[in-house]
This record gives structure tokens, C-alpha cells and sequence, in this order.
């Protein structure tokens, strides 16, 4: 019924009303949700909700470019990170998920014994839906995931144990130019209409309730720090994993975080690993 629900809300997001209505739904939902336009076009030139929800910044944002720096691959809040344990890890308040079912086949069985960081990122209504890479990076494969589509805001959190891995998502597994691995999740949710990746349009995220998991690989698929890989078409979560032997996260608990702040930093750094 969800997964209904959520496609329903995207066709209706989808819809192109005549400009004076769709002028005042916009300006309606920017208001509603306290949305910040300043980096962004002014919301009668939104076509539809969906034009709004994936706006495009109008000027680049600045990001510290020094290769130890590891940046927010989005707008959000930040609503818990750490490290793992025993592949446990803090969804919101004590509130555990498990990291090994969260990843599943993205995650080698010889991957389960290293030490593990990790962050979530939750994407509000408000925020900026589109995502980008955190870093230079190689993408070696993308894992879908068919599941649930629970509302991931924090009152679901407390209410549904292991909410992140019973969810629909979809799993980059990167190599980073330190070579170390990182697992970008992006967790589907409660009206989110569709998840996208420039990289490959097969990944169909919220199709049908008959899909099956499907793992996506790739040679030579290089990013750029900044770089756009793609976008939610309403709020969700991004759940970002890495070996701690290379990566060290350093953002606050309940802060809010902007695509472009460091938010990370590399323990070691190799400029041949990817």
C-alpha cells in the first residue's frame, strides 16, 4: 500500500497545472515547508512540484577542494553517527539498524570484520534533493534493493526497529582514491516519487511491488569531488559507510549539513588508488 501511495504522489508531484495554479501550489510548499529560494529560481518558474522538488543550484556551490577533504554529498541533517559495532549501528536515539543487512551482497564477507563509520543524513521536504560525490571516487557496482517504504523521518525511526534495512534503497559501493571502500545507501521512503542515477538509467527505484534486487556493475565509472550523480524527487536518506582505517567522520549529531561541507577527513592518502 505504501509503495501505491508513494507512486500515486509522484504521478500527481509529475502534473503540469496551468501556470496560475501551479504558481500558487509552489509558492504554497515553499512557504508551507519554510524553503530557502535564495540559491535557486523563484518558484513560479517551477513547472510542477517535481520540477521544484529536484531544483538545480543557479551557481555552483564552494567546497574545500584539498584531497584529505571529505564533503556532504547533500543538503540534511545529520541525525547520527559513529562506529560500528559488532556491524551494529544508530539509526536516531539508540535506535539500532544492522549494517550487513542494510548492505547486503554490496558488502564481501571479508569486508564484515573491519571497524566501520558511519553517518545519516536525513534529506527533509525542504532541502535540496539532489546528490553528489563526497569525494573522488570510483563507482564499482550498485546494488538494488526492493523493500518497505516507511516514512524515514525520525518519528518512524522510533518506531520501526531496523527501518534503513527493511526499506527500498539503492547502494553504491565506491572505491576512494586512498583506497579505501565506501558504501553510499540512498534509502527510499513515503512519497518519495523516484530515486535517479545519471549513471545508468536501468536503476528504477519505486517501478512496481514485483521487484527483484538487481546488482549493477561497472569498470572505469570515475567521479569528480562535487560531481552530480543524481537526485530523490522528495526527501529521504542518505546513509554513508566506510572502513574507519581510512576515513574519519567529524560532523555533530543533530546539525544541519550543506552538499559541499567537509564533513569527513582521510586517514591516508594515496593519489593512485582509483
Amino acid at each position: 500500500m505504501r509503495g501505491l501511495i508513494s507512486r500515486i504522489f509522484g504521478f500527481v508531484a509529475a502534473v503540469r497545472f496551468p501556470r496560475v495554479l501551479q504558481t500558487f501550489i509552489n509558492e504554497k510548499y515553499v512557504s508551507g515547508f519554510k524553503i530557502d529560494m535564495s540559491e535557486f529560481k523563484e518558484p513560479k518558474e517551477y513547472e510542477s512540484l517535481t520540477a521544484l522538488f529536484t531544483r538545480e543550484l543557479q551557481c555552483p556551490r564552494n567546497f574545500d577542494v584539498s584531497p584529505q577533504a571529505f564533503i556532504s554529498p547533500s543538503d540534511g541533517t545529520c541525525l547520527e553517527r559513529g562506529v560500528s559495532k559488532e556491524l551494529k549501528a544508530i539509526s536516531v536515539k539508540g535506535h539500532e539498524y544492522g549494517i550487513a543487512e542494510l548492505l547486503g551482497d554490496s558488502m564481501e564477507r571479508g569486508e564484515r570484520d573491519a571497524e566501520l563509520e558511519y553517518v545519516n543524513i536525513y534529506l527533509s521536504p525542504r532541502d535540496y534533493h539532489r546528490y553528489h560525490a563526497p569525494c573522488d571516487m570510483r563507482i564499482l557496482s550498485a546494488l538494488y534493493v526492493p523493500g518497505e517504504l516507511y516514512s524515514v523521518a525520525v518519528s518512524a525511526l522510533l518506531k520501526v526497529p531496523n527501518l534503513y534495512a527493511k526499506n527500498e534503497r539503492v547502494i553504491l559501493k565506491c572505491k576512494m582514491r586512498n583506497g579505501g571502500i565506501l558504501w553510499m545507501v540512498f534509502v527510499g521512503a513515503l512519497n518519495v516519487g523516484k530515486m535517479r542515477f545519471d549513471f545508468d538509467a536501468r536503476i528504477q527505484t519505486n517501478a512496481c511491488a514485483s521487484r527483484a534486487e538487481a546488482l549493477y556493475e561497472y569498470e572505469n565509472l570515475k567521479f569528480k569531488k562535487g560531481d552530480h550523480l543524481g537526485n530523490f524527487e522528495l526527501g529521504s536518506t542518505i546513509v554513508l559507510v566506510a572502513q574507519s582505517e581510512f576515513l574519519k567522520f567529524e560532523t555533530p549529531t543533530d546539525t544541519s549539513v550543506k552538499f559541499g561541507q567537509k564533513i569527513a577527513e582521510f586517514n591516508e592518502i594515496s593519489q593512485n588508488s582509483i
